[in-house]
């Protein structure tokens, strides 16, 4: 191969590796999306599961940020919205008020709301926390206990990644990068319209 023809391939190569390392599973690349920026960011993407196809039940538990042990084995009957985040994160911070709007307006209906955080100290976290309004908790992760036994269930490809869980405990719905509010509304409507277990 010609030097200029190598060159070229190389230089194609590499451009090709950046792109890559900003997609999320999907394998597009968002507008938002940057090589470099320092996360890993998904495209939006929404993937959901029939109720015969659903994987789990999902077992995550930890510690939040207040010293408080959470497990969302405690909320089966309910639904439970969870949201893979850290404070430095650009979508994460985009998306946290509608997150802390949909926590808020469903908090009377069985909606919970657990935020999982594996990269920041306490203290980054609650000052994050406390910017936003944020209502409800989330798990200090930095062993990766929680996202390895989210893992297990469902590929969590980006940060963010949000994970709703239907009344049994099972992943209805995941959507990787920064969380549209109607279509994270949409998919907790609908599994609230499901009826309970034994009905």
């Amino acid at each position: 191969m010609p030097r200029r023809s190598r060159a070229a391939f190389a230089g194609a190569a590499v451009l090709v590796l950046g792109l890559l390392t900003g997609c999320g599973a999907s394998g597009t690349t968002g507008s938002a999306d940057v090589a470099d920026q320092g996360y890993q960011s998904g495209d939006g993407s929404t993937t959901t599961w029939a109720d015969a196809e659903r994987p789990g039940p999902v077992e995550v538990a930890g510690t939040d940020f207040e010293g408080v042990a959470r497990d969302v084995t405690d909320w089966r009957g309910d639904v439970v919205v969870l949201n893979t985040w850290y404070a430095a994160c650009p979508p994460c911070r985009a998306e946290a008020p509608d997150l802390v709007a949909l926590a808020t307006d469903y908090a009377d209906q069985g909606v919970h709301v657990l935020g999982v955080n594996g990269t920041d100290a306490a203290g980054a976290a609650q000052a994050f926390q406390r910017q936003f309004d944020v209502p409800y908790p989330s798990l200090a992760d930095t062993d990766g206990t929680a996202v390895a036994a989210l893992q297990g269930t469902v590929p969590v490809n980006a940060v963010p990644t949000t994970v709703v869980l239907d009344r049994e405990g099972r992943v209805a719905a995941r959507i990787l990068g920064l969380a549209d509010a109607s279509t994270l509304r949409t998919l907790v409507d609908d599994l609230l319209a499901e009826p309970e277990a034994g009905a």
